[in-house]
């Protein structure tokens, strides 16, 4: 069934069962939902349907994450973020480059997904309405939800703590300030604390 106007969300990823369950999640919180299980297919159907968002697995057979990321950048303008198994410094790196709006490191649930995809929608809205000429119009928050360490800290909490972004966010700067840490320092050691607890055997 059509969404109701929440936006229309490409999602990418070579996993069938992973593609179900983000479609089905996603349709669930009123998006409107398109699915590729490649690199090839997701391109075309960015080109024809010209989604508000791409969710795109980075390790994929033939063209990559990154690949249709440059292509759905440079060719249509349309934003995207990364769900990836892979969290190394050369990953984030390119992520960053790319421009993406997000980053999430699998396995995550979609209820810490769904989340993600509403800020970074909002984080879009935010970016398109500000002046170009005066980049601090949009809210403070805006540029901090860019860095994909910060806004990946910033779901997680929302997620545990059932907070709304901007609490999550405060709590997450409260934290920073309390152990005197920089904002993204303090969501890299939060991310890795979650990594070792949702990998107990490694």
């Amino acid at each position: 069934m059509a969404a109701t106007g929440k936006g229309t969300i490409l999602v990418v990823d070579d996993d069938r069962l992973v593609l179900a369950t983000l479609v089905h999640g996603l349709v669930q919180a009123g998006y409107e939902v398109i699915d590729a299980d490649n690199g090839d297919d997701a391109i075309l159907l960015a080109r024809e349907r010209r989604p508000d968002l791409a969710l795109l697995d980075i390790r994929m057979e033939g063209k990559s994450g990154f690949d249709v990321a440059e292509t759905l950048r440079d060719k249509y303008r349309i934003p995207f973020m990364f769900l990836s198994a892979f969290s190394d410094d050369a990953t984030v790196a390119q992520v960053k480059a790319l421009g993406a709006v997000a980053y999430l490191v699998k396995p995550l649930d979609i209820r810490q997904i769904v989340p993600a995809v509403e800020a970074a929608l909002a984080n879009v809205g935010a970016r398109r309405a500000a002046p170009a000429e005066s980049p601090v119009a949009a809210p403070a928050t805006t540029a901090e939800s860019l860095d994909p360490t910060v806004a990946m800290a910033v779901g997680v909490l929302m997620h545990r703590y059932s907070l709304a972004r901007g609490p999550a966010l405060e709590r997450l700067r409260r934290q920073a300030s309390t152990e005197q840490r920089p904002l993204a320092d303090q969501a890299e050691r939060l991310l890795q604390a979650v990594e070792l607890l949702s990998n107990p055997g490694s």
